[in-house]
């Protein structure tokens, strides 16, 4: 078995990681079981570029059990758990291409990889293995029945090859599921970015103003995060729609160019590139805390900062970088403006993940047992699977809700019924 981790004697550790996160993924665990007897993946080759977690890994023994023969690389540098690489390896025979910390030459080998296992499904976070299918790959896409997306970012990269009629295969966008974006998205990055912050920084939140870029689900949960620790929290947004939502949410909102001399924390999770820009690096206060919480190291424009600098100390702290400006004023740069949630933490709780991972299992298997192949395009999970994941959650959470009487499914139904 091919494979490339950091050392397989972490797989001790990992395997614990592993063990008790599925504790907390309760539907995910009855989907394999499932899977285990059904073999929905029987005789089809799987490549998943994600974030390589004890999450993520029972994601893959779902797979696995499904009948998938199942290649993972990491979806980003600074987020795989070296110690879950290796019991991937050595205790389930998954092979793993990962190593926290890989150089950017690294990272496309192990895509490379990836790729050579000539998959017939794909698992993406962040489209970097369905970007290198569209362009140095091209031969291989003929191989593949579809596609699954997680992450905001990579549904924004396939939505933009679909307008442009480039889209070679089918996609689900996984992310843009209510089971995966309102709860992995918000309470999940709300919570694992404070998680990777604190850890990094030691940083007290009370009382601090605390600058967040963007107020999408991920957005609203830093920032709800950040309030019920005490923080005077600011938002930036270029939507006029979610700048209201937040200022009738008690939030501050303005400009960054406004926020840039007011904040000592600064969290970007927008999913675009240069919100934070050496304009408002020159106007930020001495010792304010930058960071990344989207998918790509492109939200702060890191190349700015490095030329602004008059000199850089790395690693101050484990996942800091100091940044001295003229006039000695010091910027803090966690994670390497990667993701500081994953890179500086342990992402997001497995409990959230269960949902996730459950959704994605399930839009896998959708694909692979229909008997007519999906149309060329960017695809919506099925609601069936929504309804599931959710039912299977609320059970596992010991709770229960109302039935429609048959009164109320009519009266729903008709329009005769008035004022």
């Amino acid at each position: 078995m091919k494979y490339h981790v950091k050392n397989l004697k972490l797989a001790d550790l990992g395997k614990k990681r592993i063990l008790w996160a599925d504790g907390d993924m309760p539907v995910l665990q009855r989907i394999r079981r499932r899977f285990a007897r059904e073999k929905p993946f029987h005789g089809l080759r799987l490549s998943a570029c994600l974030h390589i977690t004890a999450e993520t890994a029972n994601l893959a023994r779902t797979l696995q059990a499904g009948g998938a023969n199942l290649v993972l690389c990491a979806s980003n540098p600074l987020s795989t758990q070296d110690d879950v690489a290796a019991s991937l390896v050595r205790d389930f025979r998954i092979p793993v291409f990962a190593v926290k910390g890989e150089v950017r030459k690294t990272y496309y080998r192990h895509l490379k990889a990836a790729i050579d296992h000539r998959p017939n499904l794909t698992m993406d976070d962040g489209a970097d293995l369905v970007n290198e299918l569209h362009t140095r790959r091209r031969q291989e896409a003929a191989h593949i029945l579809g596609s699954l997306e997680e992450t905001t970012t990579g549904v924004f990269r396939l939505r933009a090859l679909e307008q442009h009629g480039k889209l070679l295969f089918p996609v689900i966008a996984v992310n843009d599921a209510a089971t995966k974006n309102l709860f992995d998205n918000r309470y999940g990055t709300g919570q694992s970015t404070m998680d990777g912050i604190i850890r990094a920084t030691d940083f007290l939140l009370a009382g601090q103003r605390v600058v967040i870029a963007g107020y999408g689900w991920c957005g609203r949960g830093c920032a709800l995060r950040a309030r019920g620790m005490g923080a005077i929290v600011v938002i930036t947004e270029v939507n006029p729609i979610k700048a209201i939502e937040a200022a009738m949410d008690g939030l501050l909102v303005m400009p960054m160019a406004e926020a840039a001399p007011l904040g000592d924390l600064f969290i970007t999770v927008t999913g675009n590139k240069n919100v934070i820009r050496p304009e408002h690096f020159r106007r930020m206060k001495d010792g304010a805390i930058v960071c990344n919480s989207g998918h790509f190291d492109v939200e702060i424009d890191i190349p700015g900062l490095r030329k602004l600098a008059k000199k850089v100390r790395r690693q101050v702290r484990n996942f800091v970088d100091e940044y001295t400006l003229p006039g000695r004023k010091r910027i803090f740069l966690l994670a390497e403006g990667r993701l500081v949630n994953l890179a500086a933490a342990e992402g997001h709780p497995a409990c959230v993940m269960d949902m996730s991972f459950s959704t994605q299992a399930l839009a896998a298997e959708f694909v692979v047992t229909r008997r007519r192949p999906l149309a060329v395009k960017v695809h919506n999970v099925p609601e069936a699977i929504e309804q599931t994941v959710s039912r299977l959650k609320l059970k596992s959470l010991g709770l229960a809700i109302d039935a429609l009487t048959p009164e109320q499914i009519r009266y729903l139904a008709s329009s005769h019924e008035g004022t």
